[in-house]
């Protein structure tokens, strides 16, 4: 019975570690598509939240298109791509050639049929992890300016309402139709797109889980480096928030919910996913102990009773005579 069991759990390893892989690229996938259609179409459309008379949080000048700003998305999706990929890469190959016992282990199996390098494995496991919390963060921030509608602080610049249409007389007037606005529809569409900010959560998440691999390196010489990288980091995050409420692309409100939307996914993902698979690897084999020296056998002494014989007691008798003569 314990050979059929063995047999079983070691032909059925294979195929649970084959299907778990393809599952997982399965929901990769759909992450990719959900954050797809929440970027590029109009799957999800925005909730329309009405607006004060002469609001003045929202009557800020119009900064003018993203491209034009200090912190353009393109420069920030590039460097939130760059930088974990180039520091999981350089961390990695430091820590792999440098221990003598990673460089023996060459192969290692992973499904049905494939065998990767070790070295290979922790970079494709490390970056999937990162590269599906990205997608992760930004089907949140989308789905957050979605369902919220919140406006810019330049709506009412790009929504150019008619007051007058409108019956504006104070302040204090509410305006809740959706076509008071007469400007631009995609402006106004992107004006209404502004809790949280995507921006500082793509940056926050980007430092948060960059952070931690650096934190992992157990190089030499990396004692100063590893902080600088840390504060470098989160500096650059700090940055394009204040970036983004100094052009008045965001409110402060919009950038700290965007903190805490990145913060919180990278630290998820590092404390249940990463620490779990360092820790696997590290596990070190169980220990075995040495058998106890068994005691030895002691031989118990039998004092046996002793049967003196006739010729004895002659020889002995003889002898005491010759002593008397």
């Amino acid at each position: 019975v314990c050979r059929i069991n063995l047999y079983l759990s070691l032909s059925l390893m294979p195929w649970f570690y084959g299907n778990m892989f393809y599952f997982q690229l399965v929901i990769m996938a759909g992450t990719v598509l959900l954050a797809y259609y929440f970027e590029y179409t109009e799957t999800f459309p925005v909730h329309i939240q009405g607006f004060f008379c002469f609001d003045k949080a929202f009557s800020k000048p119009y900064p003018g298109p993203e491209d034009s700003s200090k912190a353009p998305p393109v420069v920030v999706y590039s460097l939130v791509t760059a930088i974990p990929t180039v520091m999981i890469l350089i961390g990695e190959l430091a820590s792999f050639f440098s221990k003598p016992e990673a460089l023996q282990e060459r192969t290692i199996l992973t499904a049905d049929c494939c065998y990767f390098n070790p070295l290979l494995r922790r970079i494709v496991r490390f970056l999937g992890v990162y590269s599906f919390g990205l997608f992760t963060t930004t089907i949140f921030a989308n789905a957050g300016q979605v369902v919220t509608g919140n406006q810019t602080p330049h709506f009412l610049t790009a929504c150019r309402p008619n007051y007058t249409a409108l019956g504006c007389h104070s302040a204090l007037q509410y305006i809740s139709e959706q076509r008071a606005c007469t400007g631009n529809p995609y402006l106004i569409a992107s004006a209404r797109k502004s809790f949280p900010s995507k921006d500082a959560a793509l940056s926050t998440y980007c430092a948060i889980y960059t952070m931690y691999i650096t934190m992992a390196w157990r190089t030499k010489g990396t004692r100063l480096t590893k902080p600088t990288l840390c504060l470098t980091l989160l500096s650059l995050a700090v940055l394009v928030g204040v970036v983004r409420v100094a052009e008045y692309r965001n409110h402060w409100s919009d950038v700290l919910a965007g903190y805490a939307t990145g913060g919180a996914i990278a630290a998820f993902l590092v404390s249940c996913v990463i620490n779990n698979f360092q820790q696997t690897e590290a596990l070190p084999p169980p220990a075995v102990r040495p058998p106890r020296p068994e005691p030895p056998l002691s031989v118990p002494v039998v004092s046996t009773p002793s049967v003196e014989s006739p010729l004895e007691k002659l020889s002995g008798s003889q002898v005491r005579g010759g002593h008397r003569g």
